[in-house]
């Protein structure tokens, strides 16, 4: 399986509904480094898994309508809490219409899975990693 992932961060505030989360029920600010990691068995007639040049851009227009925002004012996600592992899933549903279209320079059905892993911290992260089906 060959790989290729590309990286950039977003800065966000949010909080918490539930005990579960303690004191990040309250409004609080996170950075999170952001990896999409784009998965295929072979490689294309160019040699590549995909353009890193085009899989950055999606990245950073996806990440743009988050950053910087407190994402509990944002309607998509109304009623949700914006975890770690909610985020990661979210991003990767828009990362994988872009492959399917074919907009990282390759066919979609030609790659196989992608991951995407936000880091929280130096010592926490979370990942969402599936098919692009």
């Amino acid at each position: 399986m060959h790989a290729v992932e590309v990286r950039d961060h977003i800065m966000i505030a949010h909080s918490f509904k539930g005990e579960l989360f303690g004191p990040a029920q309250a409004l609080h600010g996170a950075t999170f480094v952001v990896d999409a990691a784009f998965f295929a068995r072979d490689l294309d007639e160019n040699g590549v898994v995909i353009d890193i040049g085009r899989a950055h851009e999606a990245l950073k227009e996806i990440l743009a309508p988050l950053n910087y925002r407190n994402l509990d004012d944002v309607p998509e996600f109304a009623g949700r809490n914006t975890t770690t592992e909610f985020l990661s899933r979210h991003i990767f549903d828009r990362l994988a219409e872009v492959a399917r279209a074919g907009g990282l320079g390759r066919k979609g059905g030609e790659l196989s899975t992608i991951r995407v892993t936000l880091h929280e911290s130096h010592a926490a992260r979370a990942w969402y990693e599936a098919p692009i089906g």
